[in-house]
């Protein structure tokens, strides 16, 4: 199918023109008009440039793009990394809160799945947004259940810390490094707050607020949502998408 007509969608569904971002969401980019091979992947990386040439991808879709606040100068691994791209006919597309914050396919919605929590509603402030979702139990759960869902089903190293109640009715999630959502949860009063990327900044704060945390990996929370769109273009267009695993532990 056409580069373009496919762009067009995914601009569309991820709102990526209605949300302010520090990444320069959507088509990065521009490699062949015609899309035959989709990659997926979270990081933008020679590695996986490679690695979605290997597999003759006409696109790759990421995360965390390349274009971050604008391009001061193209030299250096900007320059190798954007020639590789362009050399080999790889179009780069790339939606960073678009897809932490979409209700259908984002980071956070996923995890939410995952953990059967009930009535899903956006949460965690970040610039004016909220980027995360919250979420209940019917059941009440302890944290070692729920650790043990996230270690089994991303798969990931989880680092969790009882400050909180025993059992735990309501969970905030941020995916990545959303500890600055925290404040947020003592707000709302929520039992357990989940991110990824461990925050040393809000452990005391955690601690004294009696909330329990949890930390899941910046990388294992953030592939959720390139995985979900990748479905969802594939029942749309019937395009093969591959999912390129760089997985970087943390």
């Amino acid at each position: 199918m056409e580069l373009n007509e496919l762009v067009s969608y995914m601009d569309d569904y991820l709102r990526v023109n209605e949300i302010d971002d520090v990444s320069a969401n959507g088509l990065q980019i521009e490699g062949k008009k015609e899309v035959k091979i989709i990659c997926l992947g979270v990081d933008s990386s020679l590695e996986i440039f490679k690695e979605a040439s290997k597999r003759k991808a006409d696109l790759l879709i990421v995360h965390h793009g390349l274009i971050w606040g604008g391009l001061k100068c193209i030299r250096g691994l900007v320059k190798e990394r954007i020639s590789y791209l362009l050399e080999n006919g790889i179009s780069l597309y790339a939606a960073h809160l678009p897809l932490d914050m979409h209700p259908e396919v984002g980071n956070n919605i996923e995890l939410i799945k995952i953990l059967n929590l009930c009535d899903p509603e956006p949460f965690g402030a970040y610039h004016g947004l909220k980027i995360g979702f919250k979420g209940r139990y019917e059941k009440m759960k302890t944290i070692k259940d729920i650790s043990k869902t996230l270690e089994k089903t991303l798969p990931a190293k989880i680092e969790s810390f009882q400050f909180g109640p025993d059992k735990i009715r309501s969970v905030g999630i941020v995916s990545g490094g959303g500890g600055s959502a925290f404040e947020d949860c003592i707000k709302e009063n929520l039992d357990l707050f989940i991110t990824g990327e461990p925050s040393h900044t809000i452990y005391h704060i955690a601690k004294e607020a009696g909330i329990n945390l949890i930390f899941a990996g910046h990388y294992a929370t953030e592939k959720l949502g390139v995985m979900a769109l990748g479905k969802k273009v594939e029942e749309k267009y019937g395009i093969k998408t591959e999912f390129i695993d760089i997985p970087t532990g943390l």
